[in-house]
């Protein structure tokens, strides 16, 4: 019973894992677009950041977009200083999987871009994601200013209105302010681009924004 704890409730502070100071090693370019995944970015673009289940399918989502410059996965919304994938599998952590999105405001909004995150997965299932279960598959909007606040909101309120009337449960996305993004390691950025035929459990609901 303890094991089921750990996946499917969040830790206390005191109780998560330590850590560490050193951030992950990553490469410093997409495998997909040839541009940079780490700070600092082009001045005019902005970020986004989304929780939607595992990330391998998430990143490739956001990836495909156009007007998106870069993407990276990663872990947030936790107490676990750049943790370890490892690490965030016990569930220890109180990080979620995310994807960090770099976009050009002038080809690809932010409402286009929420609209991706809400049809491209099940925001009703709590500390799960289809087959995939535990605290790290939570569906999160990590918001970076108040207009991304406002407007992660109002879509939520209209994509509650249309699963209402599909007849599906309450969504349980948390609408949080942007926490610290903890690079996940190497191998687990670009992974569907580097392992065209991997694991990919992201689906949506058929349910239109």
């Amino acid at each position: 019973m303890s094991f089921l704890f750990k996946k499917t409730e969040l830790p206390t502070p005191e109780q998560a894992l330590p850590g560490r100071t050193q951030a992950m090693p990553v490469n410093p370019l997409h495998a997909v677009s040839g541009n940079p995944t780490q700070a600092p970015f082009p001045p005019h673009l902005q970020k986004a950041q989304f929780g939607m289940g595992c990330f391998w399918g998430a990143e490739r989502k956001f990836w495909q977009q156009s007007g998106v410059f870069s993407t990276a996965v990663g872990y947030a919304g936790g107490y676990t200083p750049n943790p370890t994938y490892q690490e965030i599998c016990t569930g220890m952590t109180g990080h979620n999987e995310v994807v960090l999105v770099v976009f050009d405001p002038d080809q690809i909004t932010y409402r286009d871009l929420l609209r991706v995150f809400w049809e491209s997965h099940n925001p009703t299932q709590g500390m799960r994601q289809g087959n995939d279960t535990g605290t790290q598959y939570r569906s999160s909007i990590d918001v970076f200013d108040e207009a991304q606040y406002q407007l992660a909101l109002e879509t939520l309120d209209r994509y509650q209105a249309k699963l209402a009337q599909a007849g599906m449960d309450k969504i349980t996305t948390e609408i949080r302010k942007a926490m610290p993004f903890y690079y996940a390691e190497d191998e687990h950025q670009q992974y569907l681009a580097k392992n065209p035929q991997g694991y990919c459990g992201l689906g949506g609901v058929g349910v239109c924004l």
